[in-house]
């Protein structure tokens, strides 16, 4: 009996050691989110990279020459991409300056007097510039910490635009060698996994590698689908700014829902903008763009590209970038998906293990599981109440 409690003690300690262990790399993480940006998408870009200078190698090419190839193919498609989409965006930034005059006019004339006429509140009172001052005057003490806390704000974005510079410039420099020392990497992590567990964590290791490749390559080919669409769509019905509104809807569309729902609030205010007013046949076409799109994802896009290996639900994914970027910022928005797709991979093999534990099973055989996850046949569940001959 004092062994049986000895082992559960110690059981305990190496699980509490490992949760500890835990919980301190994710403090250490949250305290280094703000430069750890650029090392984590290198190794993602290496890490999408590797499968490419693996077959190069198995062609007799060496691993150097594989890198140099493939680093050279992600520049020259950076660069293509920068070259066709740079001055498209450029002249829709042109359009989108040269509207503004229009779109105060549009704000101040039309807009604001309806939305005061409907709810009865007072607005264009507020904005008018005597007033503002007499406000500032009135509340000069709030005014001035508002202004300290404005100039403090503008201080730090200036240095997080240099931070990004930075990053900017690492970043190839660490997909570079991320990518070439791939293997050695894996290497030296399997090599620290405990050998009675290398089995196991090499069959959730190679499960993780699936899931994660199929929603990144997938992911990344809807984005890109999508942005297609939306801006080739609201660019052909007339919308001045849709090739603009149409890419930003496609790149944000990793999040279920918000790509189309910032596409569909901003065409509509370009729309009204353009129009000064209610275009029905405009609004409605902006509408017909979007309709589209989202039946393309959902019923042709995504089954086709993506499938169903991720296993994720829309919710889940929501709450995985919200909760990521709540944690840890910008570096916890970029990982949340990627992380979630793993944990949703340790909790089916968490759940595959209690199907087969005894607190399932009751006193009673262990139930052996076959692939579907189903009882295999003859091991069932023998009811509490007959002993087993």
């Amino acid at each position: 009996m004092s062994g049986a409690a000895d082992a559960e003690i110690a059981l305990f300690l190496r699980r509490l050691k490992w949760a500890v262990l835990g919980a301190f790399a994710l403090w250490v993480i949250w305290l280094l989110a703000p430069i750890l940006t650029p090392f984590v998408v290198a190794l993602m870009l290496a890490w999408l990279g590797d499968p490419l200078v693996d077959r190069l190698e198995a062609r007799g090419r060496s691993r150097n020459t594989a890198v140099i190839l493939v680093f050279a193919l992600m520049v020259l498609l950076l660069a293509l991409a920068l070259l066709i989409l740079v001055p498209m965006i450029q002249r829709q930034i042109v359009t989108l300056v040269a509207a503004l005059p229009q779109a105060q006019e549009w704000l101040m004339g039309t807009a604001l007097p309806w939305i005061e006429r409907r709810t009865g509140v007072e607005i264009l009172g507020w904005l008018e510039p005597e007033r503002l001052f007499e406000w500032v005057r009135a509340h000069w003490q709030q005014a001035g910490g508002a202004a300290s806390t404005l100039f403090g704000y503008l201080s730090r974005s200036g240095f997080a635009m240099v931070a990004w510079v930075v990053n900017l410039a690492l970043l190839p420099i660490l997909a570079y060698y991320f990518l070439r020392d791939w293997d050695r990497l894996v290497e030296r992590v399997a090599s620290m996994i405990p050998r009675n567990h290398i089995e196991i964590v090499s069959r959730l290791a190679r499960e993780s590698n699936d899931v994660l490749g199929a929603f990144i390559r997938g992911q990344i080919a809807v984005m890109l689908a999508l942005g297609v669409v939306y801006a080739v769509g609201l660019s052909v019905v007339g919308l001045n700014l849709g090739l603009l509104i149409g890419l930003i809807a496609g790149l944000i569309s990793f999040i279920p829902y918000l790509g189309a729902t910032t596409g569909v609030v901003l065409a509509v205010l370009a729309a009204l903008v353009q129009a000064q007013g209610f275009d029905v046949k405009l609004l409605a076409l902006v509408g017909v763009v979007f309709t589209v799109g989202q039946l393309l994802e959902s019923y042709v896009l995504t089954p086709r590209i993506v499938g169903d290996k991720i296993g994720l639900h829309p919710v889940a994914v929501i709450f995985a970038v919200m909760a990521g970027g709540q944690l840890f910022g910008f570096l916890g928005m970029l990982l949340a998906l990627p992380a979630a797709a793993v944990i949703n991979v340790l909790l089916r093999y968490a759940h595959e293990r209690y199907r087969q534990s005894e607190l399932y099973a009751g006193h009673g055989p262990t139930i052996v599981l076959q692939s579907s996850g189903e009882p295999a046949p003859g091991m069932g569940i023998v009811p509490k109440d007959v002993e087993p001959k």
